[in-house]
């Protein structure tokens, strides 16, 4: 027969916090001995792994998530953050705004190339040679998921500046032995594939390279959008902050002198009002 208390006490179960009146403990960690002592890179990463990381593992990642903290109020979601803020609504409710459209095409890149290039690795280690697993490993994630591959080609920079730089602190983490520099390899692979398919150089973008750094540190798929939506809410409350300081309200998508285009009948007369 079940204990009711304790059934109470089990009704929701977690490794992550223990708490209770004057002790926090995050992981096993008292919370007064992490605060000064870990970055909130570090503890991102206590969190959602566990443990706490080495440095170079939290430089790598501190690296990703810097990098992809905006893009400018033509992206999505720091537009509707923008257009929130001047809707009378608070910073919180503009960022919950932009946040929610964070999905499978503006925000979903990095977890699907995270999966690509895993799904790429998973061949390899099965005796697939490494040609051949990236050239199925595209085919693959084309029949499943459409054409757009995700993590190469960008529409608005030839060249994502973001991305070789972060390839090259890759580069220099594989050296020092901090990660194995297995999926950067892959990455570049898929790049060198695109190329010779497409008669052109696709180059890797900031997806594709922050999905890199979150396989090489053994991150799921899953959890790089979410890794996404941390890194692109800096930039989504610091637009958000910024309309709210020059005013403005109702703004929509575009100014009222440049209305949308009506391609629907032409006016017409309710009928029996003739």
């Amino acid at each position: 027969m079940s204990d009711p208390k304790q059934d109470m006490h089990d009704w929701w179960r977690t490794g992550i916090i223990e708490m209770e009146p004057g002790v926090i403990r995050y992981r096993g960690y008292p919370v007064e001995d992490l605060i000064g002592n870990i970055s909130f890179v570090q503890m991102i990463w206590l969190m959602t792994r566990g443990e706490l990381p080495g440095s170079g593992q939290a430089d790598l990642l501190d690296a990703a998530l810097m990098s992809a903290v905006d893009h400018g109020p033509q992206a999505p979601s720091i537009a509707i953050a923008r257009m929130a803020a001047t809707c009378g609504v608070g910073l919180n409710n503009a960022m919950a705004s932009a946040l929610n459209v964070l999905g499978d095409v503006h925000g979903g890149a990095g977890e699907q190339a995270v999966e690509l290039y895993q799904d790429i690795d998973a061949l390899i280690d099965a005796g697939v040679s490494t040609e051949a697993a990236v050239a199925e490993g595209i085919d693959g994630f084309i029949a499943n998921k459409g054409e757009f591959l995700p993590g190469f080609g960008h529409r608005f920079h030839p060249v994502d500046p973001r991305a070789p730089r972060l390839l090259e602190i890759v580069d220099d983490a594989a050296a020092k032995g901090t990660v194995s520099g297995r999926f950067a390899s892959i990455g570049r692979k898929v790049e060198s594939e695109l190329c010779s398919r497409k008669g052109k150089r696709i180059p890797m973008n900031i997806d594709g390279a922050t999905a890199v750094i979150y396989a090489e540190l053994g991150f799921p798929a899953p959890l790089a959008r979410g890794l996404f939506c941390l890194s692109r809410s800096v930039g989504i409350l610091a637009h958000a902050w910024e309309q709210t300081g020059q005013g403005g309200r109702n703004k929509g998508p575009m100014p009222r002198e440049c209305l949308w285009t009506y391609d629907g009948p032409a006016k017409r007369v309710v009928p029996g009002q003739d």
